[in-house]
Protein backbone atom coordinates (compact mmCIF):
# COMPACT_ATOMS: atom_id res chain seq x y z
CA UNK A 1 0.00 0.00 0.00
CA UNK A 2 1.27 3.49 -0.82
CA UNK A 3 0.73 6.62 1.29
CA UNK A 4 -2.53 7.31 -0.59
CA UNK A 5 -5.60 7.87 1.56
CA UNK A 6 -8.02 5.05 2.34
CA UNK A 7 -10.76 7.49 3.33
CA UNK A 8 -11.19 11.24 2.78
CA UNK A 9 -13.82 13.62 4.13
CA UNK A 10 -15.08 13.78 7.72
CA UNK A 11 -12.54 11.08 8.44
CA UNK A 12 -9.09 10.90 6.85
CA UNK A 13 -7.30 7.56 6.99
CA UNK A 14 -3.97 7.03 5.26
CA UNK A 15 -0.58 5.46 5.72
CA UNK A 16 2.32 7.78 6.42
CA UNK A 17 5.58 5.85 6.54
CA UNK A 18 5.11 3.03 9.03
CA UNK A 19 2.04 4.58 10.68
CA UNK A 20 -1.62 4.21 9.89
CA UNK A 21 -3.07 7.67 10.51
CA UNK A 22 -6.71 8.14 11.54
CA UNK A 23 -7.66 11.83 11.62
CA UNK A 24 -11.08 13.00 12.76
CA UNK A 25 -11.81 15.80 10.30
CA UNK A 26 -14.74 17.91 11.44
CA UNK A 27 -12.85 20.77 13.12
CA UNK A 28 -15.83 23.17 13.13
CA UNK A 29 -17.74 20.60 15.24
CA UNK A 30 -14.64 19.79 17.34
CA UNK A 31 -14.56 16.53 15.39
CA UNK A 32 -17.87 15.20 16.73
CA UNK A 33 -18.22 11.65 15.42
CA UNK A 34 -21.02 10.47 13.12
CA UNK A 35 -22.16 6.93 12.41
CA UNK A 36 -20.40 7.07 9.03
CA UNK A 37 -17.15 8.06 10.73
CA UNK A 38 -17.34 5.07 13.06
CA UNK A 39 -17.79 2.84 10.01
CA UNK A 40 -14.83 4.49 8.27
CA UNK A 41 -12.61 4.02 11.33
CA UNK A 42 -13.52 0.34 11.40
CA UNK A 43 -12.71 0.08 7.68
CA UNK A 44 -9.35 1.81 8.23
CA UNK A 45 -8.48 -0.57 11.08
CA UNK A 46 -9.22 -3.50 8.76
CA UNK A 47 -6.67 -2.14 6.27
CA UNK A 48 -4.05 -1.21 8.88
CA UNK A 49 -4.33 -4.55 10.65
CA UNK A 50 -3.77 -6.46 7.40
CA UNK A 51 -0.96 -4.24 6.05
CA UNK A 52 2.47 -5.54 7.20
CA UNK A 53 4.00 -2.10 6.49
CA UNK A 54 1.83 -0.50 9.18
CA UNK A 55 3.45 -1.03 12.59
CA UNK A 56 1.53 1.57 14.61
CA UNK A 57 -1.85 3.34 14.35
CA UNK A 58 -2.16 7.00 15.33
CA UNK A 59 -5.47 8.72 16.18
CA UNK A 60 -5.56 12.53 15.97
CA UNK A 61 -8.04 15.37 15.53
CA UNK A 62 -8.07 18.13 12.93
CA UNK A 63 -8.01 21.74 14.06
CA UNK A 64 -6.81 23.45 17.22
CA UNK A 65 -9.73 22.83 19.60
CA UNK A 66 -9.49 19.17 20.41
CA UNK A 67 -9.47 15.52 19.45
CA UNK A 68 -13.23 15.02 19.67
CA UNK A 69 -16.18 16.64 21.47
CA UNK A 70 -18.17 13.39 21.40
CA UNK A 71 -20.86 11.83 19.27
CA UNK A 72 -23.28 13.60 16.97
CA UNK A 73 -25.79 14.36 19.74
CA UNK A 74 -28.06 16.52 17.60
CA UNK A 75 -28.74 13.66 15.17
CA UNK A 76 -29.45 11.30 18.06
CA UNK A 77 -31.85 13.84 19.58
CA UNK A 78 -33.71 14.23 16.31
CA UNK A 79 -34.03 10.47 15.90
CA UNK A 80 -35.18 10.04 19.50
CA UNK A 81 -37.92 12.63 19.01
CA UNK A 82 -39.49 10.61 16.20
CA UNK A 83 -38.83 7.24 17.86
CA UNK A 84 -36.21 6.41 15.24
CA UNK A 85 -33.49 3.77 15.46
CA UNK A 86 -30.26 5.81 15.17
CA UNK A 87 -29.39 5.22 18.83
CA UNK A 88 -29.78 1.48 18.47
CA UNK A 89 -27.56 1.39 15.36
CA UNK A 90 -24.96 4.01 16.28
CA UNK A 91 -24.29 2.85 19.83
CA UNK A 92 -24.10 -0.80 18.76
CA UNK A 93 -21.48 -0.07 16.11
CA UNK A 94 -19.64 2.43 18.32
CA UNK A 95 -19.40 0.09 21.31
CA UNK A 96 -18.20 -2.80 19.16
CA UNK A 97 -15.52 -0.44 17.78
CA UNK A 98 -14.52 0.59 21.32
CA UNK A 99 -13.92 -3.05 22.20
CA UNK A 100 -11.96 -3.59 18.98
CA UNK A 101 -9.65 -0.67 19.78
CA UNK A 102 -8.83 -2.11 23.20
CA UNK A 103 -7.83 -5.44 21.63
CA UNK A 104 -6.22 -4.09 18.46
CA UNK A 105 -3.15 -6.25 17.76
CA UNK A 106 -0.84 -3.38 16.79
CA UNK A 107 0.18 -0.40 18.95
CA UNK A 108 -2.62 2.20 18.84
CA UNK A 109 -1.57 5.69 19.89
CA UNK A 110 -4.13 8.38 20.70
CA UNK A 111 -3.21 12.08 20.74
CA UNK A 112 -5.72 13.39 23.30
CA UNK A 113 -4.94 17.07 22.82
CA UNK A 114 -7.55 19.72 23.67
CA UNK A 115 -11.18 18.68 24.20
CA UNK A 116 -11.82 14.94 24.56
CA UNK A 117 -15.37 14.05 25.55
CA UNK A 118 -17.90 11.23 25.31
CA UNK A 119 -17.41 9.33 22.07
CA UNK A 120 -13.94 10.82 21.77
CA UNK A 121 -13.03 9.07 25.01
CA UNK A 122 -14.25 5.80 23.53
CA UNK A 123 -11.92 6.17 20.55
CA UNK A 124 -8.88 7.15 22.61
CA UNK A 125 -8.97 5.97 26.23
CA UNK A 126 -9.05 2.29 25.22
CA UNK A 127 -5.87 2.74 23.16
CA UNK A 128 -2.65 0.98 24.10
CA UNK A 129 -0.80 4.33 24.26
CA UNK A 130 -2.70 7.44 25.40
CA UNK A 131 -1.02 10.84 25.14
CA UNK A 132 -2.46 13.95 26.81
CA UNK A 133 -1.09 17.52 26.84
CA UNK A 134 -1.29 20.70 28.91
CA UNK A 135 -4.31 21.60 26.76
CA UNK A 136 -6.28 18.42 27.43
CA UNK A 137 -9.81 18.85 28.75
CA UNK A 138 -11.23 15.36 29.14
CA UNK A 139 -14.74 14.77 30.43
CA UNK A 140 -17.67 12.40 30.43
CA UNK A 141 -20.50 14.90 30.99
CA UNK A 142 -23.33 12.59 29.95
CA UNK A 143 -25.28 12.75 33.23
CA UNK A 144 -25.98 16.38 32.34
CA UNK A 145 -27.78 15.06 29.24
CA UNK A 146 -29.96 12.58 31.11
CA UNK A 147 -27.50 9.88 30.07
CA UNK A 148 -24.53 8.11 31.71
CA UNK A 149 -20.80 7.69 30.91
CA UNK A 150 -20.89 5.11 28.11
CA UNK A 151 -18.40 3.96 25.40
CA UNK A 152 -16.82 1.78 28.10
CA UNK A 153 -16.72 4.73 30.49
CA UNK A 154 -18.14 2.61 33.30
CA UNK A 155 -15.23 0.16 32.85
CA UNK A 156 -12.64 2.94 32.96
CA UNK A 157 -14.21 4.96 35.78
CA UNK A 158 -14.76 1.90 37.97
CA UNK A 159 -11.02 1.21 37.77
CA UNK A 160 -9.93 4.70 38.77
CA UNK A 161 -8.31 4.86 42.23
CA UNK A 162 -10.72 5.05 45.16
CA UNK A 163 -13.85 7.05 44.31
CA UNK A 164 -12.22 9.29 41.71
CA UNK A 165 -14.22 7.55 38.98
CA UNK A 166 -17.45 7.98 40.93
CA UNK A 167 -16.68 11.70 41.22
CA UNK A 168 -15.92 12.22 37.53
CA UNK A 169 -18.81 9.99 36.42
CA UNK A 170 -21.46 11.74 38.51
CA UNK A 171 -20.27 15.33 38.18
CA UNK A 172 -19.01 15.27 34.58
CA UNK A 173 -16.17 17.50 35.76
CA UNK A 174 -13.23 18.04 33.41
CA UNK A 175 -9.90 16.29 33.88
CA UNK A 176 -6.69 18.00 32.87
CA UNK A 177 -3.90 15.86 31.44
CA UNK A 178 -2.27 14.75 34.71
CA UNK A 179 -5.65 14.00 36.32
CA UNK A 180 -6.59 11.93 33.28
CA UNK A 181 -3.50 9.83 34.00
CA UNK A 182 -4.40 9.57 37.69
CA UNK A 183 -7.92 8.44 36.76
CA UNK A 184 -6.63 5.79 34.34
CA UNK A 185 -7.76 7.49 31.11
CA UNK A 186 -4.27 8.35 29.82
CA UNK A 187 -0.63 7.31 30.16
CA UNK A 188 1.71 10.28 29.59
CA UNK A 189 1.68 14.06 29.32
CA UNK A 190 3.54 15.40 26.28
CA UNK A 191 3.70 19.18 25.72
CA UNK A 192 1.51 20.10 22.76
CA UNK A 193 4.45 21.83 21.08
CA UNK A 194 6.24 18.45 20.95
CA UNK A 195 3.38 16.48 19.36
CA UNK A 196 4.59 17.19 15.83
CA UNK A 197 8.05 15.85 16.68
CA UNK A 198 6.55 12.78 18.36
CA UNK A 199 4.29 12.24 15.38
CA UNK A 200 7.33 12.33 13.08
CA UNK A 201 9.05 9.68 15.20
CA UNK A 202 5.96 7.46 15.21
CA UNK A 203 5.78 7.38 11.40
CA UNK A 204 9.26 5.84 11.18
CA UNK A 205 9.35 2.69 13.36
CA UNK A 206 10.76 -0.44 11.74
CA UNK A 207 8.67 -3.54 11.26
CA UNK A 208 8.69 -5.75 14.35
CA UNK A 209 8.85 -2.94 16.91
CA UNK A 210 7.12 -3.92 20.14
CA UNK A 211 4.47 -2.05 22.09
CA UNK A 212 6.99 -1.51 24.90
CA UNK A 213 9.42 0.04 22.44
CA UNK A 214 6.69 2.40 21.20
CA UNK A 215 6.07 3.36 24.82
CA UNK A 216 9.77 4.12 25.26
CA UNK A 217 9.73 6.36 22.18
CA UNK A 218 6.76 8.30 23.56
CA UNK A 219 8.26 8.68 27.03
CA UNK A 220 11.25 10.54 25.56
CA UNK A 221 8.84 13.45 24.98
CA UNK A 222 6.89 13.13 28.26
CA UNK A 223 6.90 15.51 31.24
CA UNK A 224 6.49 12.82 33.89
CA UNK A 225 3.38 14.40 35.44
CA UNK A 226 0.88 11.90 36.83
CA UNK A 227 -1.61 13.78 39.04
CA UNK A 228 -3.53 17.05 38.85
CA UNK A 229 -5.78 19.16 41.10
CA UNK A 230 -8.58 16.62 41.51
CA UNK A 231 -6.10 13.95 42.60
CA UNK A 232 -5.20 16.27 45.48
CA UNK A 233 -8.79 15.83 46.74
CA UNK A 234 -8.54 12.02 46.71
CA UNK A 235 -9.01 11.51 50.45
CA UNK A 236 -12.07 13.75 50.63
CA UNK A 237 -13.58 12.23 47.48
CA UNK A 238 -13.08 8.71 48.85
CA UNK A 239 -14.78 9.63 52.14
CA UNK A 240 -17.75 11.43 50.61
CA UNK A 241 -18.56 9.36 47.52
CA UNK A 242 -18.01 5.85 48.84
CA UNK A 243 -21.69 4.97 48.99
CA UNK A 244 -23.96 2.87 46.79
CA UNK A 245 -26.99 5.17 46.95
CA UNK A 246 -27.18 8.73 45.63
CA UNK A 247 -29.15 9.80 48.72
CA UNK A 248 -26.23 8.73 50.93
CA UNK A 249 -23.68 10.57 48.79
CA UNK A 250 -25.74 13.76 48.90
CA UNK A 251 -26.20 13.45 52.68
CA UNK A 252 -22.44 12.99 53.17
CA UNK A 253 -21.69 16.07 51.06
CA UNK A 254 -24.27 18.09 53.01
CA UNK A 255 -22.76 17.01 56.34
CA UNK A 256 -19.22 17.84 55.28
CA UNK A 257 -19.86 21.48 54.47
CA UNK A 258 -16.41 22.13 52.96
CA UNK A 259 -16.01 24.32 49.89
CA UNK A 260 -15.27 21.19 47.85
CA UNK A 261 -18.40 19.43 49.14
CA UNK A 262 -20.59 22.46 48.48
CA UNK A 263 -19.23 22.88 44.96
CA UNK A 264 -19.85 19.19 44.28
CA UNK A 265 -23.42 19.46 45.63
CA UNK A 266 -24.10 22.40 43.35
CA UNK A 267 -22.82 20.46 40.34
CA UNK A 268 -24.92 17.40 41.19
CA UNK A 269 -28.02 19.57 41.60
CA UNK A 270 -27.81 20.40 37.89
CA UNK A 271 -27.68 16.78 36.71
CA UNK A 272 -30.46 14.35 35.85
CA UNK A 273 -31.53 12.57 39.07
CA UNK A 274 -32.43 9.45 37.13
CA UNK A 275 -29.15 9.69 35.20
CA UNK A 276 -27.16 9.88 38.43
CA UNK A 277 -28.91 6.88 39.99
CA UNK A 278 -28.41 4.80 36.83
CA UNK A 279 -24.78 5.92 36.55
CA UNK A 280 -23.95 5.02 40.15
CA UNK A 281 -25.45 1.55 39.75
CA UNK A 282 -23.57 1.00 36.48
CA UNK A 283 -20.31 2.05 38.13
CA UNK A 284 -20.82 -0.28 41.09
CA UNK A 285 -21.69 -3.23 38.83
CA UNK A 286 -18.65 -2.47 36.65
CA UNK A 287 -16.31 -2.95 39.61
CA UNK A 288 -16.91 -6.68 39.55
CA UNK A 289 -17.03 -6.99 35.76
CA UNK A 290 -14.33 -9.11 34.15
CA UNK A 291 -14.03 -7.32 30.82
CA UNK A 292 -14.72 -4.15 28.90
CA UNK A 293 -17.18 -6.14 26.77
CA UNK A 294 -19.24 -7.07 29.82
CA UNK A 295 -19.58 -3.38 30.70
CA UNK A 296 -20.43 -2.45 27.11
CA UNK A 297 -23.25 -5.03 27.02
CA UNK A 298 -24.69 -3.46 30.17
CA UNK A 299 -24.20 0.07 28.82
CA UNK A 300 -26.00 -0.82 25.59
CA UNK A 301 -29.07 -2.05 27.46
CA UNK A 302 -29.14 1.17 29.45
CA UNK A 303 -28.46 3.34 26.38
CA UNK A 304 -31.51 2.01 24.54
CA UNK A 305 -33.67 2.87 27.54
CA UNK A 306 -32.10 6.35 27.72
CA UNK A 307 -32.78 6.90 24.02
CA UNK A 308 -36.50 6.45 24.62
CA UNK A 309 -36.55 8.68 27.70
CA UNK A 310 -37.82 12.21 28.15
CA UNK A 311 -34.73 13.06 30.22
CA UNK A 312 -32.41 12.46 27.27
CA UNK A 313 -34.44 14.63 24.92
CA UNK A 314 -34.77 17.33 27.58
CA UNK A 315 -31.09 17.25 28.51
CA UNK A 316 -29.96 17.58 24.89
CA UNK A 317 -32.54 20.30 24.28
CA UNK A 318 -31.28 22.38 27.21
CA UNK A 319 -27.57 21.86 26.52
CA UNK A 320 -27.30 21.64 22.72
CA UNK A 321 -30.49 22.75 20.98
CA UNK A 322 -31.93 25.72 22.90
CA UNK A 323 -28.84 26.14 25.11
CA UNK A 324 -30.89 27.59 27.97
CA UNK A 325 -29.10 25.32 30.50
CA UNK A 326 -32.40 24.82 32.33
CA UNK A 327 -33.49 21.21 31.86
CA UNK A 328 -36.71 20.03 33.49
CA UNK A 329 -35.76 16.60 34.75
CA UNK A 330 -38.26 13.79 35.29
CA UNK A 331 -38.44 13.10 38.15
CA UNK A 332 -36.92 16.34 39.48
CA UNK A 333 -35.48 14.92 42.72
CA UNK A 334 -33.16 12.02 43.50
CA UNK A 335 -35.50 10.71 46.20
CA UNK A 336 -38.27 10.40 43.60
CA UNK A 337 -36.28 7.97 41.44
CA UNK A 338 -37.82 4.58 42.24
CA UNK A 339 -36.41 1.08 41.69
CA UNK A 340 -39.20 0.51 39.17
CA UNK A 341 -37.93 3.47 37.11
CA UNK A 342 -34.36 2.18 37.17
CA UNK A 343 -35.02 -1.52 36.51
CA UNK A 344 -35.65 -1.22 32.72
CA UNK A 345 -32.14 0.20 32.22
CA UNK A 346 -30.68 -3.10 33.41
CA UNK A 347 -33.12 -5.57 31.85
CA UNK A 348 -32.00 -8.04 29.18
CA UNK A 349 -33.10 -7.06 25.67
CA UNK A 350 -33.28 -10.40 23.87
CA UNK A 351 -32.32 -10.36 20.21
CA UNK A 352 -31.08 -6.76 20.51
CA UNK A 353 -28.30 -7.66 22.97
CA UNK A 354 -24.87 -6.33 22.02
CA UNK A 355 -22.75 -9.11 20.54
CA UNK A 356 -19.02 -9.26 19.75
CA UNK A 357 -17.35 -11.48 17.15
Amino acid sequence: MTDASIVEGDLIARREGSAGIIRLNRPKAINAVTLEMFHDIDKALDVFEADPEVVVVLLEGAGERGLCAGGDIRSLWESSKVKGDLGKILWRDEYILNARIRKFPKPYVAFMDGIVMGGGVGLSAHASHRVVTEKTKLAMPEVGLGFFPDVGGTWLLSRSPGEIGTYFGLTGQTMNGPDAIHAGFADVVVPSEKLAALREVLTRPARGITSDEIRTLIEIFATGETAGPVAAEQAKIDALLGYDRMEDIVAALQRDGSDFAQATLKTLSEKSPRGMVVTLKLLRLARTSRSLEECLVREYRAALEVFASDDFREGVRAAVIDKDRSPKWSPPRIEDVTPAMVAPYFAEIGADELKFD
